[in-house]
């Protein structure tokens, strides 16, 4: 991989909407004065990395649940799923990904197959990394159906700035592993249930990878892991 490619990555169609209002808005501020120009600059170059949208290498085996964003695994507990998916009531493995400003904010599919559910709910805006957001938040949910009948659910949760959460797939739709799926603009969460006893392969604190982390193996007997801060 060349340089350029290392640090020129290829950006989200929702990208193109901000980058060209932030670079006028740089052309003005230079006319303004010279130093508010140069903070515009650093805005616009920011706003192109937070809509970066690069290519992920995605682990090809069954049974895996992958990360579906970039962020650090900020909770790990058993939740019932939102009850607008429709998955009933009983607690399922929860594992909440934050992703801060600086995180890519493309969203991935954490398993391969069938959309059986969205479901959108309005709702606050409250900072994503308290516990209160997966309940009180703006969010949308898809309850994924797998090939051998199990369920989970990924949970787009709009944070403290995040005024816009994009899903851009459809009822009915297959989705493979790694498979992108929307975004969420300007800071937010993600939280991925699994089926109760899952035993997640991360730990709070640890830091993912969209479409590249592995958070659980359904085919695994290895018990839940634990981190420490090294």
């Amino acid at each position: 991989m060349s340089m350029i490619a290392t640090v020129v990555k290829p950006m989200h169609r929702e990208g193109y909407r901000f980058v060209p209002v932030f670079a006028v808005a740089t052309l003005v501020l230079f006319l303004v004065a010279q130093p508010l120009g140069w903070i515009g600059v650093g805005l616009t170059l920011w706003c192109y990395y937070f809509f970066r949208d690069p290519e992920r290498v995605t682990p090809a085996r069954e049974r895996l649940v992958i990360s579906p964003a970039d962020g650090v695994v900020q909770m790990i507990g058993d939740f019932a799923p939102p009850e607008e998916l429709g998955l009933g009531t009983a607690p399922m493995t929860r594992i909440a990904i934050f992703m801060n400003v600086f995180n890519c904010h493309v969203n991935r599919a954490p398993v391969s197959g069938r959309i059986e559910k969205i479901a959108y709910r309005p709702g606050k805006f409250f900072n994503a990394s308290l516990d209160k957001a997966s309940a009180d938040n703006e969010r949308n949910g898809l309850a994924i159906r797998l090939e051998d009948g199990r369920a989970i659910a990924v949970v787009q949760i709009a944070g403290l700035v995040a005024r816009r959460i994009v899903c851009e797939v459809k009822e009915g739709q297959a989705l493979l592993a790694g498979q992108r799926f929307g975004m969420i603009r300007f800071g937010s969460r993600l939280d991925v249930y699994l089926p109760q006893g899952t035993a997640p392969l991360v730990a709070v604190g640890q830091t993912a990878v969209a479409g590249e982390t592995v958070l659980a193996d359904f085919a695994s007997a290895e018990p839940r892991r634990a981190g420490a801060v090294r």
